[in-house]
């Protein structure tokens, strides 16, 4: 089996695409979406293309792609595969498209496997009609049925379905109705995430829709024992997988693989403490492409304590989990209380750990030995 730090002997890099177009912000979104520059999508594709041609030389080939946003599947198949096969890849790479029910044809996807991608992410967020409408979604429970059926019939393995759990008028057996439904399905990956209230989103401004950490907590453990007995383990704190179907390129976010961002607001890692982002609005993007100038807004670099130490908080969420040196003395502590168990010399977080990941992480230091911070 190829280590995490290579992928069939090659050295892991992942490419993030940014597809910034949307039909509908959703109330708790705060990502960089429009949904009034449609009128961009080709040249926006365009400056994705000449991005990545620029970057060619430092551009190792991909081991895993992923088109997020926004809502990638609103781009024109031939627009979103022309950035596609502008990007290096090793054969058998991961390539994910993020893709919103409504806008799911028989014809997309069948252009999706043609053009090289593998797996697909569908924006679900919950079968319950008022609850999506909480959450400002446009699709329908069976409009869910139907993309899902025709990524099966287009030849997809892999796919995932993303879940929100906590909005405001989800009770707890709308909740158990929705992994219900979505488990009758049979995927092979799901990713559950408790709502966020982002600062400026529409979800912000109304308190009465504010969610609650209890019911989080609550509906966090239902679905961990539904999914766990349907089959699909946690690999990562809001992310559970039938064995072999793990994203192959959010692993490498959490191991600490270099990738490299395209597109407006997209950020980059080089592997060695140094990110940058793209400057945010597509706009500017495309005319700072065509002026032949750069995209960066901005950049940090990483002291070697500070990758470690993020390192070790990234790789707690995990199911490999941290070296117990990581958590010194408060091993036995956390133990106790029920928030870690030990296997070997790895502390990995149980449930009730997971619930509780910041205050573990709050409790990380990085071992003395170097060797002693792998992940």
């Amino acid at each position: 089996m190829a280590s995490r730090a290579t992928f069939h002997g090659t050295k892991r890099f992942g490419v993030y695409v940014h597809i910034p177009f949307c039909a509908r912000r959703c109330d708790y979104c705060a990502f960089a979406t429009w949904t009034d520059r449609h009128h961009l999508h080709e040249q926006y594709a365009a400056a994705c293309v000449r991005e990545l041609q620029e970057a060619s030389s430092s551009l190792a080939p991909a081991t895993s792609v992923f088109f997020g946003g926004g809502t990638p599947s609103l781009l024109a198949p031939a627009l979103l595969l022309s950035i596609l096969g502008a990007v290096p890849r090793v054969e058998g790479a991961e390539v994910t498209v993020e893709c919103n029910p409504e806008t799911v044809t028989a014809a997309l996807l069948a252009a999706y496997v043609e053009g090289g991608v593998t797996r697909v992410s569908f924006g679900v967020q919950s079968t319950a009609p008022h609850v999506l409408a909480s959450l400002g979604r446009e699709h329908t429970p069976s409009m869910v049925q139907r993309a899902i059926a025709l990524a099966r019939a287009a030849g997809f393995a892999s796919w995932n379905v993303d879940l929100i759990y906590g909005a405001a008028g989800e009770s707890l057996d709308d909740w158990k109705r929705t992994l219900d439904d979505v488990l009758a399905l049979d995927p092979p990956h799901v990713s559950a995430y408790a709502l966020t209230v982002e600062a400026g989103t529409p979800l912000a401004r109304d308190a009465a829709r504010y969610p609650d950490d209890d019911d989080q907590a609550a509906k966090y453990s239902v679905a961990d024992e539904c999914l766990r007995s349907a089959g699909l383990e946690w690999y990562e704190v809001s992310n559970w997988a039938r064995p072999g179907h793990e994203c192959r390129h959010n692993v490498a976010y959490w191991t600490g693989v270099p990738y490299r961002g395209i597109g407006c607001a997209a950020h980059s890692f080089d592997g060695a403490g140094r990110r940058w982002w793209n400057v945010y609005t597509p706009d500017r993007y495309i005319a700072l492409v065509d002026d032949g100038r750069s995209t960066v807004a901005g950049e940090e670099q990483l002291d070697v304590a500070a990758r470690q130490q993020e390192a070790l908080a990234l790789s707690l969420r995990t199911r490999t989990g941290v070296p117990r040196a990581a958590l010194s003395g408060d091993v036995d502590v956390l133990h106790d209380a029920g928030l870690i168990e030990c296997d070997g010399d790895r502390a990995v977080l149980t449930r009730r750990g997971r619930l509780l990941a910041n205050e573990v992480a709050a409790r990380l230091q990085v071992p003395v030995e170097a060797g002693s911070t792998s992940t």
